[in-house]
């Protein structure tokens, strides 16, 4: 047996997202994520009031002394109308949240095709917003859809931000499924620039975003988390699983359970290697 060989100590969080826990609400995230281990919470502003109230989520986060280490800006489809119809305006709105609640992370999706103007000056104006604050705005990996032998790209300037200057970027594990991308070769070819890692599984259903619980699809998560590990990474990790489902709460529960399992077991504190 070979002589062991010191590896550097990662020290990432591995933290909730509130989306995890539809159709339960910001809140049910915040006591979920506390009595199950987590540490911390990324909030998915949506359609949710609670999630869009500043407010609200400082004393959610000093009652269950858990911190909020992201915040998703709302970029979906379903919350295009949500603090306001100007993209930038969001990207504001969240920055503001993230600098007030303490958290050092905005995750932003690409621009859509049809908003031009947002998408053409989008990594002009990302970088003049880093100028001006502490904030790291990670762009997200989305996916192409398909239909009848076509790919369709909705995202601008790609729905793939690897080759674009972006010098932080979400890596969504279950986005790759969907795309039929090669996590590990992103992981590698992104380098220090991946700063935040969406954990969850997926098959690679056309057009289904599937974010299945770590394990249960065909995505590289265990090797990457080791992967992660070994390297030092210290990022974020955040669970954003998919549980409505669940037919009980019961089942949820057991669910994001199993999840912060996976991870927390693939994701060592430290590690060796024979």
């Amino acid at each position: 047996m070979g002589r062991s060989e010191v590896v550097r100590v990662p020290n990432a969080k591995i933290a909730l997202s509130t989306a995890s826990v539809y159709p339960e609400r910001t809140p049910d995230a915040f006591e979920l994520a506390a009595r199950l281990g987590y540490d911390g919470v990324e909030i998915m502003v949506g359609q949710d009031p609670v999630s869009q109230d500043v407010d609200v989520l400082q004393r959610l986060r000093d009652h269950y002394e858990l911190p909020i280490v992201a915040i998703h800006a709302p970029c979906l489809l379903v919350t295009q109308r949500v603090w306001g119809k100007d993209p930038w305006l969001k990207l504001r709105k969240a920055q503001a949240a993230a600098e007030r609640l303490g958290a050092g992370t905005v995750v932003v999706h690409p621009p859509f095709r049809w908003q031009r103007d947002y998408a053409r000056d989008f990594e002009i104006g990302l970088a003049r917003m880093r100028d001006e604050t502490d904030v790291v705005f990670a762009v997200e990996n989305m996916f192409p859809l398909r239909a009848r032998g076509n790919e369709v790209v909705p995202y601008s300037p790609d729905w793939n931000p690897l080759d674009y200057d972006f010098p932080h970027v979400t890596l969504d594990l279950s986005h790759t499924a969907v795309s039929g991308s090669d996590a590990m070769e992103m992981a590698t070819k992104l380098g220090d620039r991946l700063a935040h890692l969406h954990l969850a599984d997926g098959i690679g259903t056309t057009n289904k975003d599937e974010h299945l619980v770590p394990g249960r699809g065909n995505q590289p998560c265990a090797p990457m988390l080791e992967r992660l590990a070994n390297a030092g990474y210290g990022g974020l990790i955040v669970l954003e699983i998919n549980t409505r489902r669940a037919a009980t709460r019961t089942e949820r529960i057991d669910d994001l359970a199993e999840a912060l399992a996976f991870a927390r077991l693939n994701f060592a504190a430290s590690s060796a290697r024979k």
